[in-house]
């Protein structure tokens, strides 16, 4: 059973009614560790925010193991505990963040200002979890709103107050985004990966571009860029435009959060199509444009991550918006509300490994095209 979060210390009055805490902190068994499986690769590599699958298929072992090498690493899980166990052995729940570091901060690995305290230089703009059933035969991406409004709890004297669930990692890093999404989610955080999005614009240069299908033509008031009706083919400045914009967009954030499924499931088409995995040069150059942009977990594998993934296609993959009531003004700030009821029923469908039925009467937001 879920348990009740406890009081966030050093709340923040707010007005109006929002809901921070979906689900609890999950349950208190302990997890039972999967056997890894051997046999043919197809390496699913976890990039962005909010996200980036990456499926790779083909990989030998070795390497695989000289990319771990490359990745940059953290300690995520830093002064973390009291943490949600789990009730479901060989699950596997992924923190996806895609960090915006525009204006050139100087930052430690945890994603902190070395200079310490809060910044507006890089923000999480992208919060996605990855859900990987105990079969591994399916996959899914759960976008988080970054505005959505949350308890933020206090770890090393930051946090301790409510606010939009991205301020977590000005706050406090990489840990205290984990022990922020836990809170919300009441589902345990087995690995991180976080991504600058900037490292978008290496990974589809490496590509040749993608293309993503406009609904309506929309000019970005703040890059000037214009997207047309219609199929548009995105080079490495044009996809970071994309992804980033939401001005100009009639629902702002929620459209952009849909633009930022859409152009993942463009990337990962991209990145296993036969025009990829069968050219050694630009397979190369696209697994190393993903690494170099890569801060993980100690303890993530690429490795362990293509023996487990081995079987997954990008039609086995979902993407899901975190249930919301849309957008409500509190203490002058617009931030999104979370629909307590049914993010409980999905954040526990994750728990008890049961997306699949959640699914069945929520169909997923597996958009195609968009704003």
């Amino acid at each position: 059973m879920a348990r009740t979060e406890p009081p966030a210390s050093k709340p923040r009055v707010t007005r109006g009614t929002v809901y921070g805490n979906p689900g609890g902190a999950g349950p208190l068994t302990a997890p039972r560790k999967a056997k890894p499986r051997w046999g043919r690769i197809a390496l699913v590599i976890g990039a962005l925010v909010a996200v980036i699958l990456l499926v790779v298929a083909g990989c030998g072992v070795a390497y695989v193991t000289g990319l771990d090498e490359k990745l940059h690493r953290t300690d995520a899980f830093s002064g973390l505990d009291d943490r949600p166990g789990k009730s479901v052995g060989g699950t596997q729940n992924i923190l996806f963040l895609g960090s915006d570091s525009r204006d050139g901060a100087d930052y430690d690995p945890n994603g902190s200002p070395k200079t310490g305290g809060a910044s507006k230089n890089e923000r999480s703009d992208a919060i996605m979890v990855l859900h990987i059933p105990a079969d591994h035969k399916k996959a899914y991406i759960i976008s988080i709103p970054r505005d959505t409004y949350v308890s933020v709890p206090e770890l090393d004297g930051h946090g301790g107050a409510r606010a939009k669930i991205n301020a977590a990692f000005s706050w406090g890093g990489i840990p205290l985004t984990v022990k922020t999404v836990e809170n919300f989610t009441g589902v345990k955080i087995d690995h991180v990966v976080k991504i600058d999005f900037n490292g978008f614009k290496d990974m589809t240069n490496a590509l040749g571009g993608v293309d993503v299908t406009v609904n309506k033509t929309v000019t970005d008031p703040r890059s000037k860029r214009t997207f047309k009706a219609g199929v548009n083919h995105l080079d490495g400045d044009a996809a970071l435009d994309y992804v980033r914009q939401r001005y100009g967009l009639p629902n702002g954030d929620f459209d952009r959060v849909q633009r930022q499924q859409i152009f993942l499931r463009a990337l990962m088409q991209k990145a296993t199509d036969s025009g990829t995995l069968t050219n050694p040069v630009k397979l190369k150059n696209f697994l190393d444009a993903s690494t170099k942009s890569l801060t993980v977990d100690n303890d993530f594998s690429l490795k362990d991550m293509a023996l487990e993934f081995r079987s997954l296609r990008p039609g086995d993959i979902s993407f899901i918006t975190s249930p919301h009531l849309g957008s409500q003004e509190v203490d002058g700030q617009s931030v999104v509300v979370s629909d307590k009821e049914k993010a409980i029923a999905l954040w526990s469908a994750v728990e008890k490994d049961s997306v699949g039925e959640w699914l069945a009467a929520n169909p997923a937001n597996n958009a195609t095209r968009g704003r």
